[in-house]
């Protein structure tokens, strides 16, 4: 399955409004709308988050392989949602009362990735799409430069709500686009909240839902922040040992338990990283490297776009992991 599937599956689904799961706060019945109303430019996918990252796998994609059978549809499905109307819905939508948790921290930090490929993208039709976000993009900066300070402890799950992974991709971001008060912050939050942290428990993992592994999400945010040799001596004392097994999903019907499918990807992803942010004479590396190819192998055999809940969104994880540089 290549990058032509993975496209494939985004469009098939970012602008399919039902099956939806929709949460948030209500305030009156007026927010008793239909997916398209609410959000209208990310409504499709099953749920927000997933609606922003298919549009980022669409970005990340076309702008990649601009010549690929598929990077028209790609960018015509991104000219439909990423529109100066559709995104000031958003904005409303976003900063309404009663939804200061919303996406927090996953979604956003997916939004902010579309924000970032969208600003690599040298493109004029991009360039246009990048402005229209950006109040969105403005406007998720802001909330959790508000929270961030006031979250006195991360969140160590395995599924949307890990700091340590949001804190990753926004740290991406912040680099990113150059803006040095947001990655100021994210630096700190992250060494905060993670360099005294010793003997990961990686055998308690993964949880029965899990699509994160809390144990990686966290080195793969630290090795963001430290030099090799730094984060070599942490990474010593934080995971003595990584051997990790692929997860098999018992029933790719049940959506939540296809999440494992997912955190095959995931670790392998952060994995790559990890060895990344080592020293290149680090005896760690090869071993690393090679349980990042099992896993790889075990979540791409997964994915199977008959399964709704389960293909909507592991494309995007297929993508990542394929695309990352590190």
């Amino acid at each position: 399955m290549g990058q032509e599937r993975y496209a494939r599956l985004a469009l098939e689904c970012v602008h399919k409004e039902y099956p939806n799961k929709i949460a948030h706060a209500m305030a009156s019945d007026a927010d008793a709308k239909p997916p398209r109303e609410l959000t209208p430019a990310f409504y499709g996918c099953y749920d927000w988050h997933s609606a922003v990252h298919g549009h980022w796998l669409l970005a990340r994609l076309a702008r990649t392989a601009p010549q690929a059978s598929y990077a028209a549809e790609a960018r015509a499905a991104l000219r439909r949602s990423l529109t100066v109307e559709n995104i000031a819905g958003e904005v409303r939508y976003y900063t309404a009362a009663g939804r200061q948790t919303f996406e927090r921290p996953y979604g956003l930090a997916w939004l902010l990735m579309l924000g970032l490929e969208l600003r690599r993208w040298d493109d004029a039709e991009a360039r246009q799409w990048s402005a229209a976000l950006r109040p969105l993009e403005e406007a998720i900066v802001g909330r959790v430069s508000g929270w961030l300070p006031k979250l006195q402890f991360p969140i160590r799950t395995g599924e949307h709500n890990n700091t340590a992974f949001g804190l990753g991709l926004m740290l991406d971001y912040a680099r990113g686009v150059q803006d040095a008060k947001f990655a100021g912050l994210l630096e700190e939050r992250v060494r905060s909240y993670y360099l005294k942290d010793k003997a990961c428990p990686l055998a308690y993992e993964p949880s029965g839902e899990d699509f994160l592994s809390p144990c990686l999400a966290e080195a793969d945010a630290v090795r963001r922040v430290l030099g090799k040799d730094e984060f070599s001596r942490w990474l010593t004392a934080f995971l003595p040992s990584i051997e990790l097994e692929p997860t098999r999903v018992s029933d790719v019907t049940d959506g939540k338990l296809y999440h494992l499918a997912g955190l095959n990807l995931s670790r392998a992803w952060m994995l790559k990283g990890i060895a990344a942010g080592l020293p290149s004479n680090d005896a760690r590396r090869g071993g690393l490297l090679k349980n990042a190819e099992r896993l790889r192998t075990a979540g791409l055999a997964a994915i199977e776009a008959s399964h709704y809940e389960g293909g909507h969104w592991l494309g995007t994880f297929a993508v990542y992991l394929e695309t990352e540089p590190r």
